[in-house]
């Protein structure tokens, strides 16, 4: 009797641990193709779909979201201030539905001005990201590559690294630079295994 119990329990086990690894991969694909398809509306100009590492816990405040973006994009470059949890997530989702509009003129400021004020924030490195992002919305290369290479710099534990140098060698790629391509995508399938963005490097190195 107890084997059977053991065999039964053994065999719930497995069952769970079959439906563990079904969702492990079902959330590999939703990323894979939410990546994709990120990838392709900044790329063409349209506005990217927010998710919740995108807005970092939620859109933007209610409270006069016009007047919040336009002051974050026109902020100067001041120094760091104390962290203010609420004031920052304003300001960053202030910066964010810029991108929404296809403002990527004054999203590329306001994300900049942001990073200045807020350097320390939890919002940083993905307003890093996205700094790079606007900026290759706009076709500004070299300050895509700037931008996309200080996320791993300057926020090296952040989860949008391995996107950032994913797309780091893809804007490499753009500006001719194919000498340094090769090494970041073997960069990011090393030392970012199973992600989103090291299958796309995967795919991407065996076309070089």
């Amino acid at each position: 009797m107890q084997l059977q119990q053991m065999q039964d329990q053994l065999s719930r086990q497995q069952g769970i641990i079959e439906e563990l690894q079904n969702d492990v991969s079902r959330m590999k694909q939703e990323n894979l193709e939410r990546y994709q398809d990120l990838d392709r509306r900044i790329n063409s100009g349209a506005a990217p779909a927010a998710t919740p590492d995108n807005s970092s816990g939620g859109g933007a405040s209610n409270a006069a979201p016009d007047a919040a973006a336009g002051a974050a994009a026109q902020q100067p470059a001041a120094s760091s201030e104390p962290g203010d949890p609420a004031k920052e997530k304003l300001y960053y989702d202030a910066a964010f539905d810029l991108i929404k509009q296809k403002d990527f003129d004054k999203a590329s400021q306001a994300f900049g001005a942001f990073l200045r004020k807020y350097p320390n924030s939890q919002y940083a490195g993905n307003a890093q990201y996205w700094l790079g992002e606007v900026n290759l919305a706009k076709g500004d290369l070299p300050a895509a590559s700037q931008a996309f290479a200080q996320v791993s710099q300057k926020y090296p534990k952040h989860s949008k690294v391995p996107d950032s140098l994913y797309k780091l060698a893809d804007v490499e790629r753009r500006m001719g630079h194919t000498d340094k391509v090769k090494g970041i995508l073997q960069q990011v399938i090393s030392q970012y295994p199973g992600t989103s963005a090291a299958q796309l490097a995967q795919r991407d190195l065996q076309k070089l």
